[in-house]
């Protein structure tokens, strides 16, 4: 596992907190240079690259709004600039609006066209941009959300139809992409202790948990695990699938 990713090169997108950051240090730990993308906090961003230099890695951290979807080229051609190539795509920059039923009159449309925008249009504007440049034998990684597995709870439409479009995605880009052998799939978390899931995360009510087979939510490092098994060259031969972590959530 300790140099299995030894020569290859990442790009995490929204690499600076959360989830993000553990991906990026787990792909740092298997020996990968790896580029992050930010949309705010230099200092956040920074310290990340600080701690993949420390593990003895390359690491640039790169200012993306991935609302902007004209930016999406310069992201993937600032990579290749620094790195030489991209061998590793991780879409992971995502946004999540929940708590509103889609029939609400106080619903706030431009906020969910929004996470539309950033959830989808803007992962697809990075996948084409990175398709034409990805290495052949690629990885493409997808962070989607085991939500579209199941839906237990109301107040997330959007958001969930965000996950599925992007599931859908996923399995048609394996297809056009396997002549390349670029393996393409999706990651599907459950409940995770996110900046974006936080307080759920940490008071999640009994009859939710009582969905999930093992009792309990996911830690950020086993979906980072999921990543790295997907990326590396184990899983050579898996392409257009939608890995649940989620606890059996999804049973």
């Amino acid at each position: 596992m300790q140099d299995s990713l030894a020569g290859k090169v990442a790009l995490v997108t929204g690499g600076s907190r959360g989830l993000g950051s553990i991906i990026a240090e787990a792909l740092a730990k298997r020996g990968a240079d790896v580029a992050i993308s930010y949309v705010a906090s230099d200092k956040k961003a920074d310290a990340i690259v600080e701690k993949l230099k420390a593990m003895g890695v390359r690491a640039l951290a790169i200012r993306n709004d991935q609302a902007d979807l004209s930016a999406a080229g310069t992201l993937i051609d600032s990579v290749i600039a620094h790195f030489g190539r991209l061998d590793i795509l991780v879409n992971n920059a995502a946004i999540a609006i929940q708590g509103r039923l889609v029939d609400d009159p106080e619903l706030d449309n431009a906020e969910m066209d929004r996470m539309w925008r950033v959830n989808v249009l803007g992962t697809v504007a990075t996948t084409r941009a990175a398709a034409q440049k990805i290495s052949d034998g690629g990885r493409i990684i997808f962070i989607g959300s085991a939500i579209v597995s199941r839906t237990a709870f109301p107040g997330a439409a959007d958001y969930t139809g965000t996950k599925a479009a992007i599931a859908g995605y996923a399995k048609a880009v394996g297809r056009d992409l396997g002549p390349r052998n670029i393996a393409v799939n999706v990651v599907q978390p459950g409940i995770m202790p996110t900046d974006m899931a936080a307080a759920t995360a940490h008071n999640v009510p009994d009859a939710m948990m009582d969905l999930h087979a093992i009792r309990r939510i996911a830690t950020l490092e086993e979906v980072a695990a999921a990543v790295c098994f997907l990326a590396g060259p184990d899983a050579s031969y898996v392409s257009g699938n939608a890995l649940d972590v989620a606890g059996g959530y999804q049973i």
